[in-house]
């Protein structure tokens, strides 16, 4: 084994082609036939995710907020989430709670 390090190959030396005029053609997609800029959002599209019922009323009525989401901008849809994971939070803690004991009966 070596320590030699290999030559660098080094090929001719070309200049960059000329720029010529734009060739006309069909708009690249994000582009319009004026030059539009490729910033612009595109349109809000669903998803297409299907919910399933779970069951349990108060969850599936949280689920069906998500629906929502597909009418709002972007900028939308954090408070939507936030509120229902929110409302499934709630939902599993609740869960967790133990039911009040019930009262002693001494009647017997």
């Amino acid at each position: 084994m070596s320590d030699a390090m290999p030559e660098p190959v080094v090929g001719p030396v070309t200049e960059p082609a000329e720029e010529g005029p734009a060739e006309e053609g069909p708009a690249e997609e994000g582009f319009g036939a004026e030059g539009e800029a490729p910033d612009e959002p595109a349109a809000a599209a669903p998803l297409g995710v299907l919910r399933e019922p779970t069951g349990h009323p108060a969850v599936d009525a949280r689920l069906a907020r998500l629906a929502g989401v597909d009418a709002l901008p972007a900028d939308g849809h954090l408070e939507v989430y936030e509120d229902v994971h929110r409302g499934l939070r709630d939902e599993l803690t609740s869960l967790d709670a133990h039911p009040a004991p019930r009262p002693y009966d001494n009647r017997s």
